[in-house]
């Protein structure tokens, strides 16, 4: 289904792909790698968490696979660290990887991960090491909302890149039970850092409502902050303070979405209360 990506050059020079159904331009402003590297490499501490793990296996969960420009930005960061990843990529299309593995010259970042990416295609999985790291890949093609309400075991993650359309485009990602359930995977003995380049209030509220401690995230092209939520507050270096609470109190959009039918509208009583009893906000 070639017809339905094509290459395009970003204003930097970087070359990207768009979704022609989807008019969408992947990583748009400063281009997959550059992207990839502030919003979760640097973001998430990857290669600092990596290396002084005592796990047997580092689990890593990549939502909105795409065309794996994250993924294999991660994988060339963390390739000096002698230690074993699992990676877990979810989305309901591999095409747009298809593409990226077609067009491997002029992207760039799939370069060297030919072989693996023609692995997920056709197993949707592969091993390999790359450098001193060993790296066993999945990819689950399902409709994540779905994937991750159901009773399938799934290993739990120690970080999650969140990489899906906007909620105005689509909600169905965005939703409280979702995030609910994502944070109901986690186990409570493993510090998570979940990433994301959005920064509304809508979605923080979510990830609060949904157990998650939150904090503002680092800018990245031009997005003045992004959004970093973890099940402890000591990956949260700038946590969401009484500042933040204010505004979220006064604003028109900042309810979590129920369902996937995108909707905006100010905080219920119900959920005022029980931010301002979380432990994030909560006065001793």
């Amino acid at each position: 289904m070639e017809f339905a990506y094509s290459l395009v050059q970003l204003a930097n020079g970087t070359t990207s792909i768009r979704s022609l159904a989807e008019g969408e331009t992947f990583h748009p402003v400063i281009g997959p790698v550059a992207e990839a590297e502030a919003l979760y490499v640097r973001q998430l501490r990857l290669p600092e968490r990596l290396q002084a793990s005592t796990d047997e296996e580092w689990v890593l969960w990549d939502v909105g696979l795409g065309s794996a420009a994250n993924v294999t930005t991660a994988i060339r960061h963390l390739a000096e660290i002698p230690q074993r990843i699992r990676i877990v990529s979810f989305d309901h299309t591999l095409e747009p990887l298809r593409f990226a593995r077609d067009h491997a010259q002029e992207l760039g970042y799939p370069v060297g991960f030919e072989t693996a990416f023609g692995a997920l295609l056709e197993r949707q999985h592969c091993e390999f090491t790359h450098g001193r790291l060993s790296v066993h890949w999945q990819a689950e093609v399902a409709d994540f909302p779905s994937r991750i309400q159901s009773t399938e075991p799934l290993p739990a993650p120690h970080a999650i890149f969140y990489d899906a359309y906007s909620p105005a485009r689509n909600p169905a990602m965005w939703t409280l039970p979702l995030f609910r359930r994502l944070f109901e995977r986690l186990n409570p003995q493993r510090h998570c850092a979940v990433a994301t380049y959005s920064r509304a209030t809508l979605l923080r509220t979510t990830l609060l409502q949904a157990g998650f401690f939150v904090g503002a995230g680092e800018a990245t092209g031009e997005k003045e902050e992004t959004t970093l939520a973890s099940n402890t507050p000591s990956l949260i270096p700038r946590p969401l303070g009484s500042d933040w609470l204010g505004r979220a109190m006064r604003s028109t959009s900042a309810e979590p979405l129920e369902t996937a039918f995108y909707r905006q509208a100010p905080l219920t009583e119900a959920t005022r209360a029980a931010l301002m009893d979380h432990p994030q906000f909560r006065q001793p």
